[in-house]
């Protein structure tokens, strides 16, 4: 059976300050409980190194002792924010970058910076990205202040330019303002979770069909919405994008509920998606993607 692989979640090494729910971020040995209940056997490992992340902020450090307790079942990122070291408009990123792709990190995020996506420190970072050859998975943000995510307007613009820019850096789409543009949305849904039959005419169709280095990250309920809301709609869109197309779960709490097990597993074993589509999104195109 191929590897049912998770493209991304967070970790901490032992549990600290509390958010308002009276929840943390989940430890390594329960992610690992979890992986172990959802038949997943490896995840990617997202530092949460951004003042905006969260409740707190961790170094690349931390993250990565956290993923060595389970080698051979977490793959681990590195997270540059963009204002990092001198916060500067020309500073080189190569050398952090490189310095972790050197320590096992395959990619780059979450990028949750909140700042715009033509912000000359975010165009140097991707710069160093794509010179070191680190995928980004981005989150994608539809306002400034009060939120996290890369701001853009309304039909993904800013990612847009990027994906035209840095043709050799391959993105990998997230968040609530990334999938609730499969199709056109009021500003009312923008950046939430829209409902119902998905019309023509969305950003994120178009943008998988023009750019090869666009990818689909689908944790959380922002992308498990995208294919569920009109899940005929979304069977067609998993076989579409079948090869950019990735599972993920978005454990930002032990607690966390896990639907896009079931919608992927119900959706291959009712054959409204193919085992081929499954066997892809569900963990091929993740790791011929990051080379694991």
């Amino acid at each position: 059976m191929p590897p049912v692989i998770d493209i991304h979640s967070h970790v901490i090494l032992r549990k600290g300050f509390l958010n308002t729910r009276g929840e943390t971020a989940a430890t390594a040995a329960e992610l690992v409980a979890i992986m172990d209940r959802c038949g997943v056997d490896k995840m990617v490992i997202l530092p949460l190194t951004s003042p905006e992340a969260l409740h707190f902020i961790q170094s690349n450090e931390e993250a990565i002792e956290a993923c060595d307790q389970f080698p051979d079942r977490f793959i681990k990122f590195c997270n540059v924010d963009p204002r990092i070291e001198n916060n500067g408009l020309n500073h080189d990123f190569v050398r952090i970058l490189q310095y972790y792709k050197d320590l096992g990190c395959k990619g780059m995020g979450e990028l949750v910076a909140n700042l715009w996506w033509d912000d000359p420190r975010v165009q140097r970072l991707f710069e160093g990205c794509q010179e070191v050859g680190l995928p980004v998975t981005f989150h994608v943000a539809e306002k400034e202040f009060n939120m996290y995510g890369l701001i853009s307007e309304p039909g993904l613009g800013g990612l847009e330019r990027a994906l035209k820019k840095f043709p050799r850096l391959q993105f990998i789409g997230h968040s609530q303002a990334f999938w609730s543009e499969v199709g056109p949305v009021s500003e009312e849904e923008r950046g939430r979770y829209p409902a119902g039959p998905v019309r023509p005419g969305g950003a994120v169709p178009r943008l998988l069909r023009e750019y090869p280095n666009l990818w689909g990250d689908l944790s959380a309920g922002s992308g498990c919405n995208a294919v569920k809301r009109d899940p005929e709609w979304g069977y067609a869109f998993l076989t579409e994008f079948q090869d950019r197309l990735m599972f993920g779960l978005d454990i930002c709490a032990p607690g966390n509920p896990t639907p896009l097990v079931d919608f992927m597993r119900d959706a291959a074993g009712a054959g409204r998606i193919t085992r081929t589509v499954y066997d892809k999104v569900m963990g091929l195109n993740a790791a011929a993607l990051l080379k694991v």
